[in-house]
């Protein structure tokens, strides 16, 4: 989800922190540059990996097991707000919760009527280019912070 997000934020908390571009190699889900040798990536620290066939996105250090993979690209650590980890947690939560297709609050139709029974919903909270309430329509005033333009 925490790549998800900060694609959209276009953001990648990536000011004044090392970027390494190069030939890089994940063997047994251990992340090593040909160029740089150790490129300082701290237990817990996040990063982003780029033109990966497998692994492009966003992953904490000692977490997430990388598929084995020898690729031209570049990663670049990330300095994360804990506010905003937290943040992504709420989110991935609530997208859990409402944002399958069989979710009422997804459902495709603002209003319905059968067997003497409607409902119509508000408009209120949906992305302007759909009709049903997204991540980002939900979470866009704690978003806004974070966003770059």
């Amino acid at each position: 989800m925490i790549t998800k997000v900060c694609h959209y934020l276009k953001n990648w908390f990536d000011w004044n922190q090392p970027k390494f571009y190069g030939k890089f190699k994940i063997e047994n889900g251990t992340l090593l540059s040909y160029n740089d040798g150790d490129m300082g990536i701290v237990p817990n620290q996040y990063f982003r990996i780029i033109g990966s066939v497998f692994n492009d996105g966003v992953y904490k250090s000692g977490e997430e097991v990388l598929i084995d993979e020898t690729f031209v690209g570049a990663v670049w650590l990330m300095a994360v707000p804990k506010e905003f980890i937290e943040l992504i947690k709420t989110i991935s939560d609530w997208e859990t919760k409402y944002g399958d297709a069989d979710s009422i609050n997804m459902s495709p139709y603002q209003s319905e009527s059968f067997g003497g029974y409607s409902y119509s919903k508000s408009g209120a909270g949906t992305d302007s280019n759909n009709t049903n309430a997204s991540w980002r329509s939900v979470f866009s005033r704690q978003l806004r912070e974070y966003k770059k333009i």
